[in-house]
Parts: C-alpha cells; structure tokens; sequence
C-alpha cells in the first residue's frame, strides 16, 4: 500500500478536506466533486459520529460506506474517516476505506484504542491519531504506542485542540506547546492541523490554519461542505469548497531553516544570549526557591500553616500586573507563578513533614 504519511518526502504543506458528515449521496458526491477540483487528493467524511451527549446527530451509519465507494469509482480520491470499535474497522475495510483516524474521545479511552487496534493486526491501513479531548499528553502517546504495537507503520497525529471550559474563543482551546511536545518524542510523525474543531467557527479557521503553518505543521485537515448552514453537524465551523480554495490561496508556508550563512550567524549570536537569558533565569529561581525553604522553617518553628492565603492572592494580582509593565503576556505571569506557587506549597509541606 502507498504510504501516504511520509514526512521526507512530503513538500508542501498536506491538505485532507471534506464534510464533518456524510449525510446523502447527493451531498458527499457534489462536495466532494468540488474538492476535487481544486486538487484535494484526500477527502474526509464523517460515517460514524461519536458525540459527548445522546441525541446528536451522531452519523448516517454503513450505509453511506456504498456512496463512497461509488464515489470513488468516479473519481480519484482517498477517502478517510473515523472508527471508534472493532465493527467500525471491518465495516470500512470491507467497503475499501482509504485511511482511518482515531477520534479524540476514544484517544482518551485505552480500552477503546486498544479495541480498535487489536482489529488493525495485519493490515497495513494508514492510522491518523487525534489528541484526546483533555490536555493528557500521556494518553495521546498511549494511543500512538497502541497503534504502533498493531503493526502500523503509517500513521500521522492529529491535533485538533482541548476542552476547556474557560476558553471563550475556540471550541476547543489549541493549547499548542502539547503537539509541539509529542513531536519532540517522535519528530519522524507528520503534525496535522485541525482548525475547524479548534475555532469551532469558520471566520477562525483561517488564522489557526496559518498559525499551525507557521509553527512548521505538517498539513491541515479542514471540513468543507457543498451548504455549510444545512449542514446535519458542526454546521458553523464548515467552508464552502470555494471558500476552502480561497482560505489555501492566501495561507503562507515558511522555510523549514535559515539559508543565508550570515543569517544564521546573527541567529546564532541571538541564540547564544536567550541560553545565558535562561541560565539567568533559573539563579534566579533557585534563589527563589531558597527563600520559600527559609520561610518554610519560620513557619514550622512558629506552627504556621503553610498555605497563606491572603499573600497568595496578592501575589497573583501582582505579578502579572509586573508583567505588564514589561510588556509580557499576564495569562503566561499567572499560569507561572501559579506552578511556582505549587512548588513552593509542596517544598513547605515537605518542611513541615520532616521530624
């Protein structure tokens, strides 16, 4: 089988696009047409759809797997969608599905992933594996290492944001340092971008597509549907493929590294300051952290509890009020000095334990 999730030889930027659902034959048939068109190889479409509460919309079911089938007999396309069991697996193979991707609610699941990956021994089907819903790092990895344990070789990781409750923008919050992590881990796996379920409405899905270009993504999967507002799910977030064709114009791709050698050496010299910026930094917390342990022995020796909530408050209004002032982001001042105020909770607790 073609090996479609190849980083090496891929140039540009791998577009995946189509209906969030597939939902009559006359619908997937003329979305996709257009999609094709516009030279999208790989099309996506929803035939099962796992959702959080009953009562949605949750997909036509295998009787949408014959239109795609005759789809593709009339057009040249590879066409993915997502299993979330066994009996999807087999449906889909049986009616020649191209390529699968694991949902973000079954990532979260290892008994899911685990069920669905017993049924992928021996084949050789290209597996996309999305981010779970939560922002676990470890069981986005735990789907991957499943996967791969089934035998797979061609697999791609799909990030499509988290849930977050706090998050007024996106659907889901694209908390971009967790893909940037697992790449770390495994830097040969494409990086695939899902827009359309991170801004969750389509006058978003432009600038989270460029932004995961610009942090050097592999490619983007976007829904796309012939009448977006008649859509039977995820209407808001959906293109025209006119519209699709318009937004991939207008995207920008940047080079992977520096070419110019004088570049590179003014790189270089910048480099060189932010690592004695960040030696800097970290004196600078080990001399902080030597005063939580002093004061963790005053509190100790004066049967003080460790937590004080009042100064913790006035720190966390401080802080970022500093940052400010300097010109940085006060969300990072707070999520920082909300992990050193943890650190500095578990150092005096520790304290305190000791006879």
């Amino acid at each position: 089988m073609e090996v479609i999730f190849d980083k090496k030889k891929q140039t540009g930027p791998l577009i995946i696009a189509g209906p969030c659902s597939v939902e009559t034959p006359d619908q997937f048939l003329n979305t996709v047409s257009q999609l094709v068109d516009q030279g999208i190889g790989i099309i996506r479409g929803g035939i099962w759809k796992p959702r959080t509460r009953p009562g949605s919309f949750e997909g036509v079911g295998s009787i949408a797997l014959p239109w795609v089938q005759e789809a593709k007999q009339q057009m040249d396309f590879k066409f993915a969608t997502e299993v979330a069991s066994s009996s999807h697996v087999e449906e889909a193979l049986k009616y020649g599905v191209d390529i699968f991707w694991i949902g973000a609610r079954s990532t979260v699941n290892p008994f899911t992933v685990q069920e669905i990956a017993e049924s992928l021994k021996g084949t050789d089907i290209p597996v996309m594996i999305k981010n779970p819903v939560n922002a676990d790092l470890s069981l986005w990895i735990g789907a991957l290492e499943r996967i791969q344990k089934a035998g797979i070789k061609d697999i791609a990781l799909i990030h499509r944001g988290f849930s977050n409750f706090r998050d007024k923008v996106h659907r889901n919050s694209p908390l971009w340092q967790i893909p940037i992590e697992i790449q770390t881990h495994f830097p040969e796996l494409m990086m695939i971008n899902d827009p359309s379920h991170i801004s969750g409405k389509r006058e978003l899905v432009s600038i989270i597509a460029q932004k995961a270009l610009d942090l050097n993504f592999d490619g983007l999967m976007i829904e796309s549907h012939r009448s977006p507002d008649t859509a039977w799910s995820d209407a808001e977030q959906q293109l025209t493929p006119q519209a699709l064709g318009h937004l991939l114009q207008k995207l920008k791709t940047r080079k992977v590294r520096f070419e110019d050698n004088e570049t590179l050496h003014q790189l270089e010299e910048i480099r060189m300051q932010i690592d004695q910026a960040d030696h800097d930094l970290l004196e600078s917390l080990h001399r902080r952290m030597e005063l939580v342990e002093k004061i963790g022995q005053y509190k100790k020796l004066n049967n003080v509890a460790v937590l004080q909530m009042e100064r913790w408050q006035a720190i966390f209004k401080s802080r970022p009020e500093w940052g400010k002032e300097l010109n940085l982001n006060p969300e990072l001042i707070r999520e920082l000095f909300s992990l050193l105020h943890q650190e500095s909770i578990r150092k005096q607790t520790e304290i305190m334990d000791k006879e």
